[in-house]
């Protein structure tokens, strides 16, 4: 059953669905009378729909008949990732992977080994529009109830004042003496992994962490990357807690 966002959820009674997401269920999946889709306000309300109508051509508009509403907790720990900044497309496959993973938010990190440099300008906004919208389709993608925060982009600095203010904080490291199965892991509150770029963390960004409260920690014996880090993370961590209860 499809998920399409909206800002408000209907509360009952009928509902005329438009804009992108209307021409994507018309025109893209080629949606029809009598199938069943979700609206979902990415805050863990989700409505099952039932298509009464479907418009398609230039204005396109599905009208949905609300059957049932739902209210899903959110996960616990909430997990924040924070990602460094990548080069090309790759940044929006590590969004992409992350989301469906299950990441509650998402932190662009300008680390220092970086080579994708985000300005303050018009850039840098076209770039975290890219990150936003590619956390979007791959909420709807994976049908999640919760759309994760991509927030602004930090430098290192920033990134110790998340880490002092997380219940616990993990720096994903292919060097480190304990793997993520040996820590201890939060039942609730927030729990932040932090993802360095391909060219790994420097030793003053990893002391930096660790001063903040951050625990290194590997993921296994291959080298990932930094595109895939965080959804692997998310999956060890599924396992470990009680998220995929």
């Amino acid at each position: 059953m499809p998920l399409f966002l909206v800002d408000v959820l209907p509360s009952s009674g009928e509902f005329v669905l438009g804009g992108d997401e209307a021409r994507h269920a018309a025109t893209v999946r080629r949606t029809r009378v009598g199938e069943q889709v979700m609206l979902g306000d990415g805050a863990g309300g989700v409505a099952r729909c039932a298509v009464t109508a479907v418009r398609s051509g230039k204005d396109p508009a599905l009208t949905l008949s609300v059957e049932q509403l739902m209210s899903v907790s959110a996960p616990e720990p909430r997990v924040t990732i924070a990602q460094a900044l990548v080069k090309g497309d790759r940044g929006e496959l590590a969004v992409e992977l992350a989301t469906e993973a299950g990441a509650d938010a998402i932190v662009p990190w300008r680390a220092t080994r970086c080579v994708a440099r985000w300005d303050d300008g018009p850039r840098g906004a076209k770039a975290l529009a890219r990150w936003r919208a590619s956390a979007r389709s791959a909420t709807k993608q994976a049908r999640r109830p919760w759309l994760p925060d991509v927030r602004e982009p930090v430098d290192t600095a920033g990134l110790a004042e998340l880490v002092r203010g997380a219940e616990t904080a993990l720096v994903l490291d292919g060097e480190a003496s304990h793997g993520i199965g040996d820590v201890a892991l939060p039942s609730s509150a927030e729990l932040m992994v932090i993802v360095g770029p391909e060219g790994g963390i420097t030793g003053d960004e990893r002391d930096a962490m660790v001063a903040a409260g951050a625990v290194p920690v590997r993921l296994g014996p291959a080298v990932l990357r930094t595109s895939t880090a965080a959804a692997v993370a998310l999956g060890a961590i599924g396992a470990l807690t009680a998220r995929w209860a």
